[in-house]
């Protein structure tokens, strides 16, 4: 798809980071907001027979270009594709923006592990895993994981 198509089927509002269809055909009335929020919480559009992620078609509506690397939501809201809340980074920079921990991680905190009763701080930097001691808590490991964080990754907004 170009981009002269691309505006030629959606209008893009930055304020509200949607897209609306320009024209009515069988599935929709112009006027619409385009898209549905997917189980990941991305947003996906179906464009000219092809399934998009939203967040991408907005950098390419916007910019002219696609993205050369991965699209970060800075506030980490998946489905919030304002241009202004979008960066395109790589994809380490992309990983370094988490903001939750991964599902099967038990003390519920990012950088947080619970091993024999304790709470131990942890950071990967440079390729390499970092330790940054045990902690009377889970909530005072993630404070020290929070703060090294913004210390060695380029890509934090924490």
């Amino acid at each position: 798809m170009d981009q002269q198509r691309l505006r030629e089927l959606l209008d893009y509002d930055a304020e509200t980071g949607r897209f609306v269809w320009r024209q009515a055909n069988k599935r929709v009335k112009a006027g619409t907001v385009a898209g549905y929020v997917g189980n990941d919480g991305y947003v996906r559009i179906r464009a000219s027979g092809t399934r998009f992620l939203a967040h991408r078609l907005v950098w390419f509506y916007v910019h002219g270009t696609w993205p050369a690397g991965e699209i970060d939501h800075i506030n980490g809201d998946r489905s919030d594709n304002r241009i202004a809340n979008l960066r395109d980074v790589s994809r380490l920079t992309n990983r370094q923006n988490m903001r939750r921990a991964q599902a099967d991680n038990r003390s519920g905190l990012l950088g947080v592990s619970l091993t024999n009763n304790r709470c131990k701080a942890s950071i990967r930097s440079g390729g390499k895993n970092h330790h940054l001691g045990y902690f009377a808590s889970p909530e005072a490991a993630h404070a020290a994981y929070v703060a090294a964080k913004r210390q060695t990754h380029e890509g934090c907004t924490l």
